[in-house]
């Protein structure tokens, strides 16, 4: 065997032997409940209030809790319903807490396919009619004497193909003989409820829990509760913790993003064997996620944006710190017919350059030019080069790499 193949065979083995920072690195994943919330007491008992009927055997009110990301709206839904569960259990009243992401469960089939199973019903991913599949979960609800509580986090996802199955789950009670089904909605929309059936907003919004963002000082306080069952004794050094804090209440106080940025620290504090978490580890992690987030929101932009996008990219790789949208509309236009897809009109195309500023991709701002009127000026607002080559993962933006806009030099050089 040669020098080679041996180095390869090691090569775990060699950072196995390498120190390790971590004691438990999941208790820094968004997927991870604690037993303690910090800053949330007043909303894990308003919600606790609520349930508490749950436990005397009646139906709790259906509650809809909103806040923006990563102001512990999940986190708290779950540990209070692993509590209802908990206490159920010693006092002989089942209670049964499901959770549902919508975001993943996005149609009303999959929901209800997906709630009768949790009930030991066998559906079919696809096939049935949506009417019987809400039969057999009725029927599989009601084959114990039991209250149901339905947690559906993210919750505006799912109307956006109707709000039918919130109709009929808000009206389930009427169809059950022994069960009692309760609904809890998680939303970061606050404005979630004004595209719903009044009927369906009046009775899944029977009750109404908000969460505050966190500010800088809470946000410490939860890594600080996390990074001690997280990392090994003296694995962060002083500061780590404030500057983690400092740069996710920037993020309207989003604990989530403090909890991967911390997270990511330790990672790369990890890979180039450091024994202690510093800052420059966490300016590192900073800077990586936010290349990460900004990559997922360009490859996830509709074609006609992202052609918008590249327009502005092209203009601004050639020393134009602020492009006018006649410019990249022109840009635009060329583009769409090299890659034959549809022409927009220059209207649609600003509506689309708002969008990408409400993104935080493009800056977009109103100009004036003297007696020659108003125009808008946009500027990237995301780096140049990793921006393109995202844009050019697209198969569709493909035949594009080497279009050179006319007086301007080629993308790549």
């Amino acid at each position: 065997m040669d020098s080679k193949a041996m180095t390869i065979n090691g090569i775990f083995e060699d950072m196995l032997m390498s120190a390790n920072i971590f004691e438990n690195r999941e208790v820094l994943r968004s997927s991870y409940t604690p037993d303690y919330l910090p800053h949330r007491d007043e909303q894990v008992k308003g919600l606790a209030t609520i349930l508490v009927s749950a436990l005397r055997g009646e139906t709790p009110s259906n509650i809809l809790i909103y806040g923006k990301t990563g102001t512990g709206k999940t986190a708290v839904a779950k540990h209070v319903g692993k509590e209802l569960e908990r206490t159920g259990e010693l006092h002989g009243v089942p209670c049964v807490v499901v959770y549902i992401n919508c975001e993943v469960v996005d149609t009303q089939y999959r929901l209800l396919a997906s709630l009768a199973r949790h009930f030991d019903k066998e559906i079919p991913m696809t096939g049935w009619p949506t009417d019987q599949v809400y039969t057999e979960l009725k029927n599989a609800l009601d084959s114990d004497k039991r209250i149901a509580i339905i947690i559906l986090d993210e919750v505006d996802k799912l109307i956006t193909k109707g709000d039918d199955v919130l109709y009929n789950l808000t009206r389930i009670n009427s169809d059950l003989k022994k069960a009692k089904v309760s609904l809890i909605g998680v939303t970061n929309d606050l404005k979630f409820t004004e595209f719903l059936d009044p009927r369906v907003k009046s009775s899944l919004g029977e009750e109404e829990i908000i969460f505050p963002p966190y500010d800088a000082n809470q946000i410490r306080d939860i890594l600080r509760q996390r990074a001690n069952t997280a990392f090994k004794p003296g694995a962060l050094e002083e500061m780590v913790i404030p500057l983690c804090a400092a740069y996710a209440a920037q993020e309207h106080g989003d604990a989530r993003r403090a909890l991967d940025l911390l997270r990511v620290s330790g990672e790369l504090a990890e890979r180039v064997k450091a024994p202690r978490v510093q800052e420059t580890h966490v300016k590192h992690a900073q800077e990586k996620i936010e290349i990460d987030r900004i990559a997922e929101a360009v490859r996830t932009l509709p074609s006609q944006s992202k052609l918008i996008l590249l327009s502005a990219v092209l203009l601004g790789h050639n020393g134009n710190s602020s492009i006018t949208t006649g410019e990249a509309y022109n840009i635009y236009k060329q583009m769409c017919r090299i890659i034959g897809i549809e022409v927009l009109t220059q209207r649609r195309v600003t509506d689309l350059i708002s969008e990408l500023d409400m993104l935080g991709i493009l800056n977009a701002t109103i100009v004036s030019k003297g007696r020659y009127g108003r125009t808008k000026e946009i500027s990237l607002s995301v780096p140049t080069d990793s921006t393109s080559k995202v844009l050019f993962e697209d198969y569709r933006l493909k035949p594009l790499e080497d279009y050179r806009p006319p007086n301007q030099t080629k993308l790549y050089a």
